[in-house]
């Protein structure tokens, strides 16, 4: 008895993709353009405009800095409930408002609380990391898979740099002020000539970008470069969409799906 043609190269397909071995890690990271796209994990591009899109839709990060060494008298640390000669070389981390404003949406803007202590530190020569992670939003579609929104899974990234004064010119010609109250209403009272703090403004200027998408089998994770964080436009970070965004795309479904059959 023969088995007709058709059936036979049905059989034969479904055998050669049920034994076909999975790419060792080296081969998948390499974004291979030859293998199936389901091996593929998303370019250093579309990695950087990942991560400008989380950029632009926060607003609250955690700053980190360095005490000094040698804090100077000028900047007087004795306000502060610890003495800073036990703290220097520490690194601390703290909360702040930014906002992705123009002319340079890439490198965070900052309402700069002279008082405060990742300025303080930034003043006294510390570079800053801004740290940041994505949170899906609450309309998120419902999945049964347990590592769909586990924050293992979700994107994650810190922006290394320094910060530097906007001068007054960029402030008044792209009205930064509005751009910053339009995300923080509230710091209306912390605005350049108030009563109660000194203040400026300044922003990140972005240096490093380290990434961590995700699950290393379907994310990248590493360096991306200066020049590609600052290369995304607006455009793009507009179109990208982020893990239960509306119109996200699951790139590794086939992936997902073969580690449950195991």
């Amino acid at each position: 008895m023969f088995l007709p043609t058709i059936l036979l190269l049905s059989i034969f397909s479904i055998l050669s993709l049920v034994s076909a071995p999975a790419p060792p890690p080296h081969y998948l990271l390499s974004n291979p353009q030859s293998f199936s796209l389901k091996y593929r994990v998303p370019t250093v591009h579309k990695s950087a405009m990942l991560a400008r899109r989380i950029v632009n839709l926060s607003s609250i990060a955690t700053l980190s800095t360095v005490f000094p060494s040698n804090p100077s008298i000028e900047d007087d640390f004795s306000t502060l409930s610890h003495p800073a000669s036990d703290l220097g070389g520490a690194p601390i981390g703290l909360m702040d408002y930014y906002a992705s404003c123009s002319p340079r949406p890439y490198n965070p803007t900052f309402l700069a609380i002279s008082i405060a202590t990742t300025f303080r530190n930034t003043r006294a020569g510390s570079n800053v990391t801004l740290n940041l992670r994505w949170h899906p939003p609450p309309s998120a579609p419902p999945s049964d898979d347990i590592y769909t929104y586990s924050p293992a899974n979700m994107p994650r990234f810190s922006l290394v740099g320094y910060i530097e004064p906007i001068p007054t010119s960029e402030i008044l010609s792209y009205d930064v002020e509005a751009c910053f109250l339009d995300r923080h209403p509230d710091a209306e009272a912390w605005l350049p000539g108030n009563k109660i703090h000194q203040s400026w403004w300044g922003r990140l200027v972005v240096k490093e970008i380290y990434w961590i998408g995700g699950f290393g089998d379907r994310a990248y994770i590493g360096w991306i470069p200066e020049r590609e964080w600052n290369a995304v436009s607006e455009d793009e970070v507009a179109k990208a969409r982020l893990v239960g965004e509306d119109g996200y795309e699951k790139y590794t479904e086939s992936i997902e799906q073969e580690v449950l059959e195991l």
